[in-house]
């Protein structure tokens, strides 16, 4: 359910509050080989093992834009895509195959305009931060 249908506004949001958390299935080689398929991004470290051993990594890892990919869920989640005004994100550390990744954010400013801005970070299951963010959404 989106946070309009949820009657989420400007006036009910407050610096601090949290967004609701997004965690995907385990990344399985499958979500890589589709992830690879959907955005033309077919580079063998993320979809072939033998590579990957051979590049000197134990196994196939997820590609960075597929956390990214993740954490634009935990924003549309959240609000309507035509309400995103900015979204950031810097890659922090290799995200593993089997990695079960929640995302988090919180509003850290209230703007001028209905604007919100958010903090956002995906982290795996062991708490490691795979990506770290912003973004600004704009509310009714």
């Amino acid at each position: 359910m989106s946070a309009f249908a949820q009657g989420v506004t400007y006036a009910g949001v407050d610096v601090g509050d949290s967004l609701p958390a997004v965690t995907s299935k385990p990344i399985s080689r499958t979500t890589l080989a589709l992830f690879a398929g959907a955005s033309g991004d077919h580079n063998p470290i993320h979809i072939d093992i033998d590579f990957a051993k051979a590049a000197g990594v134990p196994d196939v890892f997820a590609h960075g834009m597929l956390g990214m990919a993740y954490l634009g869920h935990l924003l549309t989640a959240w609000v309507p895509q035509r309400t995103v005004r900015e979204f950031s994100t810097r890659f922090i550390s290799i995200t593993q195959v089997h990695a079960v990744v929640t995302c988090t954010g919180r509003v850290v400013e209230k703007r001028e305009g209905n604007l919100v801005a958010l903090e956002i970070q995906a982290a795996d299951q062991h708490g490691d931060v795979k990506l770290a963010g912003k973004a600004v959404v704009e509310l009714p």
